[in-house]
Formats: C-alpha cells, sequence, structure tokens
C-alpha cells in the first residue's frame, strides 16, 4: 500500500474509531484510534519530505488535542450528549430510608445475618447489620 493511502486510511480509522467511543464506552475504540493517529504520525514522519513530515506530526497533535478540547467543552451541551447524560437533579434522592428504631428493640432475624441481612420488627422486614458476629 502506497504510504499516503496507509497514512490517510489511518487517519480517517482513527477519527472514526474515536467517534465511535461516544456510542460503544469502554476506551477500548478510542484506544485504537489514538494508536490509529500514533502510527499515522510516525508513517508521516518516515515518508514525507524535511518540511511536511514536522507539519504533519504537528498538525495532528494539534489536531488532537483541539478535538479533545471541543468534545470536552461542547459535547455534553449537544442533543447527542445530553440524550447519553444524566439530567435529574440527585440532591434529594434517598436510596434507602432508615426505620426508626430504638436501640434494644427486640426482633427477629428473617435471614441470617452475615453480619447483614434483614430482621422482623413488629411484622416489619429491615435491613439490619448485626455487631461483628454471624446469627443463625
Amino acid at each position: 500500500m502506497e504510504p499516503l493511502t496507509l497514512y490517510l486510511t489511518l487517519l480517517l480509522v482513527g477519527f472514526v474509531l474515536i467517534g465511535f467511543e461516544i456510542f460503544i464506552p469502554g476506551a477500548i475504540l478510542g484506544i485504537f484510534g489514538a494508536i490509529a493517529w500514533v502510527v499515522a504520525a510516525l508513517i508521516g514522519w518516515r515518508n514525507f519530505s524535511e518540511p511536511w513530515n514536522m507539519v504533519s506530526a504537528g498538525g495532528l497533535l494539534v489536531f488532537g488535542i483541539l478535538t479533545f478540547v471541543v468534545w470536552i467543552r461542547y459535547f455534553p451541551k449537544s442533543r447527542v450528549g445530553k440524550s447519553l447524560s444524566l439530567q435529574v437533579n440527585q440532591t434529594d434522592y434517598k436510596s434507602h430510608i432508615a426505620e426508626k428504631l430504638a436501640v434494644g428493640t427486640k426482633g427477629k432475624a428473617v435471614s441470617t445475618l452475615r453480619p447483614s441481612g434483614i430482621a422482623s420488627f413488629d411484622g416489619k422486614r429491615v435491613d439490619v447489620v448485626a455487631d461483628g458476629e454471624w446469627i443463625e
């Protein structure tokens, strides 16, 4: 394959892989896209004449940094960014409402407490934690 064709192909593949990272999170595609850009820079460095190899490497560096800055600054505010992120205010969210039980209240362990489990107090099932020991 011609070096220029390989160079342009790797640039395009890197850009597409980094773009797909939006929809398939996990950093795998982004890492492969970045590797494709680095390999394209190396191919450009070795195969282009003297001033153009620096222009290629510098351009890729500036383009990568600019893409990252634009991504961080503008993507979360875009329509796609808003649809992929949580927009609900979670400050008042409570995952668990603690039962108001006095210390020493008697109950019965419904499940094995290892040390946490479920106990019954006056017919109500409550999540409880034992003081370090398993309770059968």
